[in-house]
C-alpha cells in the first residue's frame, strides 16, 4: 500500500504539488488568478472568519430548533399516551410513566431552548425510554 488514496483529494485539501497543472499554473483553484505574481490569488482562498462564524451560528440556530422541536412533539405524544391511558383500564404505574415521560421531554425542549443540545438529546432519549418502561407494565 502506498498510502496514497485511490481518488483525488478535494482542491482545498491538496499542496501545490497535488494539484493539476491547469491549477497550477494560474496560482489559483478557480483560475481567477494572472498567475504572474507569487501567491496570485491566495487572499480569496482564505476563509473569512466572519463566515465562518456566520456559520457555527447558523448551524447552532438549528440544532437549538431541532432539540426544542424534538422536545415539544415527545412531550406532547407523552402527554397524550398518558391520558388516554389514563382513562383506560391500565395499572395506574402506565399513565405516571408516560407523564414522566413526557416531563423529562419538556425538559429536553427547555434544554434546547436555552442551547444545552447535548443534554436535550440525552434527556429526550431518558424520556422516550421511561416512555417506552412505563409500557412494558401495561
Amino acid at each position: 500500500m502506498s498510502g496514497r488514496p485511490d481518488s483525488d483529494l478535494p482542491p482545498d485539501t491538496q499542496t501545490a504539488e497535488d494539484l493539476p497543472e491547469s491549477f497550477a499554473e494560474t496560482g489559483t483553484e478557480t483560475g481567477t488568478g494572472t498567475g504572474t505574481e507569487p501567491g496570485a490569488g491566495t487572499e480569496a482562498e482564505l476563509p473569512d472568519d466572519d463566515l465562518d462564524d456566520d456559520l457555527l451560528d447558523e448551524q447552532a440556530r438549528r440544532a437549538r430548533w431541532a432539540a426544542v422541536g424534538t422536545g415539544v412533539v415527545l412531550a406532547l405524544a407523552g402527554t397524550a399516551a398518558a391520558v388516554l391511558r389514563a382513562s383506560g383500564a391500565a395499572p395506574a404505574l402506565v399513565p405516571v410513566a408516560y407523564a414522566c415521560g413526557a416531563a423529562v421531554c419538556a425538559l429536553a425542549a427547555v434544554l434546547g431552548a436555552r442551547g444545552r443540545t447535548r443534554r436535550a438529546l440525552w434527556a429526550a432519549v431518558a424520556g422516550v425510554m421511561i416512555m417506552a418502561l412505563g409500557d412494558q407494565f401495561d
